[in-house]
């Protein structure tokens, strides 16, 4: 248990940890959801330049 107290300042950095991490995978999840949407994007533009010729 002393080592996950880490002399008093456990409750800051595990807290720091878990920040750190719930805020990685938001940014993960919002730049796949980013990726899918312009991807999307893409393919409807491309199906109108083919239905147009």
């Amino acid at each position: 248990m002393e080592a996950l107290a880490m002399g008093g300042y456990g409750a800051y950095v595990w807290s720091c940890f878990g920040l750190a991490f719930i805020v990685t995978v938001v940014i993960e999840w919002r730049g796949r959801v980013r990726h899918n949407e312009i991807y999307r994007d893409i393919e409807v533009r491309i199906k109108a330049l083919e239905e147009r010729e």
